[in-house]
């Protein structure tokens, strides 16, 4: 399993895909008892998350073919919509982008969509608001500031707008890094080991800081923790200071 185990309750639910209704399962996370079983999707990379869409609660899942909100109680499915690209790789993780709509994009020439999902209860179905190649994360995921989405669509970042999908600008070639939000700001982590600063702005690219952090090509994603940045790749980590002076 590539994916996260996501706890819900007194649950542990897990993605180990494949079919026989066993794509998704949830044990009791205390004696490992299995609970429930659903789907029969490949699986993806995507980590479940526990949201709430439409005012129910519910595990959202991406799988290689869809995505999907399924019950945390018995693992019964809400609702459905195709997601695959042409290598059925979905790694990005969705953004939740108000009470019932959320970002999603893939790479392998996918792009981003804006997902509705209404209804109440059990009775819930989702629809694509928009579709488009304004946004391409390959193995990142994007950040959500003031009503926009800024990501790595294919290695170079890129501002959208998330309620409409209409890209405000593209530039700062990063490669296949990581993006966290902190403050208004963006700190991005590029392929090859630098630490840069971008302001969060939907007006234009503007690159604030750089520093080389690490040595060699770097796909983890990093963490902040009290003031501190932490980075690593497969040989290197470090711990950096950002804490206002």
């Amino acid at each position: 399993m590539s994916a996260s185990p996501l706890i819900v309750d007194d649950k542990v639910i897990v993605l180990p895909g494949g079919p026989s209704g066993k794509s998704v399962v949830a044990y009791n996370k205390i004696t490992g008892a299995p609970i429930w079983r659903a789907l029969n999707d490949q699986a993806s990379y995507t980590s479940p998350m526990l949201v709430t869409l439409a005012g129910r609660r519910q595990v959202l899942i991406v799988t290689a073919s869809r995505i999907v909100g399924v019950a945390p109680e018995d693992g019964a499915l809400l609702w459905e919509t195709p997601w695959q690209n042409s290598a059925s790789i979905n790694v990005s993780q969705p953004i939740v982008v108000n009470q019932n709509r959320f970002f999603i994009s893939a790479g392998y020439g996918m792009g981003a969509a804006l997902v509705a999902v209404t209804g109440s209860g059990k009775n819930l179905s989702a629809r694509k608001v928009w579709e488009n190649n304004s946004m391409k994360n390959k193995f990142n995921s994007s950040v959500l500031h003031n009503g926009y989405v800024y990501g790595l669509d294919e290695g170079i970042l890129t501002c959208v707008e998330a309620g409409s999908g209409e890209r405000k600008w593209k530039g700062g070639r990063y490669g296949y890094g990581q993006v966290l939000l902190a403050s208004g700001h963006l700190i991005i982590t590029t392929e090859s080991g630098e630490i840069v600063l971008v302001r969060a702005t939907p007006d234009a690219h503007v690159e604030l800081a750089r520093f080389t952090a690490l040595e060699g090509r770097t796909w983890n994603t990093p963490a902040i923790a009290q003031g501190r940045l932490l980075v690593r790749n497969s040989t290197q980590m470090a711990c950096y200071n950002i804490a206002a002076q």
